[in-house]
């Protein structure tokens, strides 16, 4: 059985790799989270847009451009 020093390290070593990863978790969750806004802002524009009769036209309907 490890002496209560060794175990005690050891204790240490984890709660300090524990705490590191909970701090590379929470910088990765907020950089998807940060993404996940980005992306709902462009969504919703993209919706705006659409809703406001900004459409695609088929190439039949449009008219040509200046240099022709």
């Amino acid at each position: 059985m490890p002496d209560a020093d060794q175990r005690l390290t050891e204790l240490e070593t984890r709660a300090a790799f524990q705490e590191r990863l909970i701090q590379e978790l929470n910088e990765a969750l907020t950089a998807q989270q940060k993404q996940l806004d980005d992306l709902a802002r462009q969504v919703a524009w993209l919706r705006r847009h659409a809703a406001g009769g900004e459409t695609i036209r088929r190439p039949e309907e449009e008219t040509p451009p200046p240099h022709y």
